[in-house]
């Protein structure tokens, strides 16, 4: 079939190439190209945040978690130990099954005031790297990534249409459950650090500390609701204070950029088939919080199986 994937983040991306490898012939449409959407703002540690509901979230990202770690080292993955830490002591995540090396941190290697932690490997992506290198696949096999604004999802030619859209399906798929949830990071100058540390300390204060080959990604916030994407300098500070007081090896690290993203969030992720107004048929995957990265692959998988399910 002709199918156009609309959206240009990691969920398009890798529906596109997942589409194309199945037979189909497969263009997308996007209102940016890739490295403007949310996707490349994401410091892109493999995490199951803010994504519902558990059991196919946990599908999902145990399928990404499987496919990203077996990417090329020119996909910018690397695979990383790292901890996340509790004020309180805390059973393990729903989506535990996901993990194979999840193991507690020993209370002899907690930070002052933390009382437990979890430590596992997870894919850290460089999207900088990683959007491009899909852009690439994509091209080798003739599928073409168009920056052309949408009103509605009845525009789109081909066949079918899958909505990968993230939070422009608010308008496009006429969905008034997404909600925007903002994140802003700081990105600094590598210190030497090769362990990710991920703290979530009450609703909105998210800190985490994703280091990279050459940069590590500082956050972050999680704030329901605003929109705008201008760098708060209040949050930026912030985050600096809080990632060197967990990290005091970013002391002074040297900041290379500001950076703020909309997450977009839902009840449940939205997987599913339905009808346009036109009679086509739609394969919707959107919705997938702060785990875009993570779920990507996974539900690439259901997205081909969804179209070929006819």
């Amino acid at each position: 079939m002709r199918v156009a994937v609309v959206g240009a983040g990691i969920a398009g991306l890798t529906s596109a190439l997942r589409l194309s490898e199945a037979g189909h012939r497969v263009q997308v449409i996007a209102a940016a190209p890739p490295l403007r959407t949310t996707s490349a703002v994401a410091a892109a540690l493999w995490y199951p945040y803010r994504a519902l509901p558990e059991r196919e979230v946990t599908r999902w990202a145990a399928a990404g978690r499987t496919a990203l770690a077996a990417l090329e080292p020119a996909a910018g993955v690397v695979l990383r130990r790292g901890r996340e830490l509790f004020r309180t002591p805390t059973p393990d995540p729903w989506w535990r099954d996901a993990v194979p090396d999840l193991e507690r941190v020993p209370p002899r290697e907690l930070p002052p005031g933390w009382a437990d932690g979890l430590r596992l490997t997870a894919p850290v992506v460089d999207m900088g790297v990683h959007l491009p290198w899909l852009v690439g696949l994509l091209a080798q096999r003739g599928v073409p990534v168009r920056v052309q604004p949408l009103t509605a999802l009845e525009q789109a030619r081909g066949d079918l249409v899958v909505d990968c859209a993230g939070l422009g399906a608010r308008e496009l798929a006429g969905d008034a459950s997404l909600q925007a949830v903002r994140g802003q990071v700081v990105v600094v100058e590598q210190v030497g650090l090769t362990e990710w540390l991920l703290a979530q300390d009450g609703p909105v204060a998210l800190t985490y500390v994703v280091p990279r080959e050459r940069t590590v990604v500082l956050g972050g916030v999680a704030e329901e609701g605003r929109e705008d994407l201008a760098p708060d300098p209040a949050t930026a500070r912030s985050v600096l204070d809080r990632c060197t007081a967990l990290v005091p090896e970013l002391a002074g690290a040297r900041v290379l950029e500001h950076k703020v993203g909309l997450r977009p969030a839902r009840p449940s992720v939205r997987l599913e088939a339905g009808r346009l107004a036109d009679g086509r048929r739609v394969v919707h995957d959107y919705g997938h919080g702060g785990a875009g990265v993570t779920l990507a692959y996974g539900c690439a998988l259901d997205v081909v199986a969804l179209v070929d399910g006819g």
